[in-house]
């Protein structure tokens, strides 16, 4: 049997909004994030992982920032891509943990709806998916509540 682990870590800064995307769920926010294509730092992680565990680079050979249709895209699309891309090559998820790194905002209260969300765009129950966060304890950028950082492990077998 053949099983891949990967791991992907995305970060994106603050600057002006009234929400951020995080998991495929918008969540209020007195800033938002600043990307190139909707910053759902949690669901790059994520679509970094797999590409990671499938060896096929990250979301920037997929879809480079500097092609300019991606310019404020909806992470789902590169999520779904890296997931046919799993079919593709003959596996299937097994499971997927996200760690969401900030001060603020707080995302027990919204796990279970980003759960659900990334359920439904990975075509996966949900209880193959674990969203949970942590703060760096007022330390480096996103301790001074400059940004947000996700950190996401997959594991993939072969169909």
């Amino acid at each position: 049997m053949d099983i891949r682990t990967g791991n992907g870590f995305d970060v994106h800064a603050f600057g002006p909004g009234d929400h951020v995307w995080l998991c495929g769920v918008r969540v209020p926010h007195h800033r938002g994030l600043i990307g190139h294509s909707d910053a759902d730092v949690g669901m790059h992680a994520l679509t970094d992982a797999i590409y990671g565990a499938l060896a096929e680079g990250d979301i920037g050979v997929h879809f480079p920032p500097s092609d300019p249709q991606w310019k404020g895209a909806a992470s789902r699309i590169f999520l779904e891509h890296a997931m046919g891309r799993i079919a593709a090559r003959g596996y299937t998820l097994a499971n997927c943990d996200v760690t969401l790194i900030c001060e603020r905002p707080k995302i027990g209260p919204v796990a279970p709806a980003m759960r659900e969300a990334l359920a439904e765009i990975m075509g996966i129950a949900a209880d193959r998916i674990s969203v949970k966060a942590t703060t760096s304890e007022k330390l480096g950028f996103t301790g001074r509540e400059e940004g947000i950082a996700a950190i996401a492990t997959v594991a993939l077998l072969q169909a």
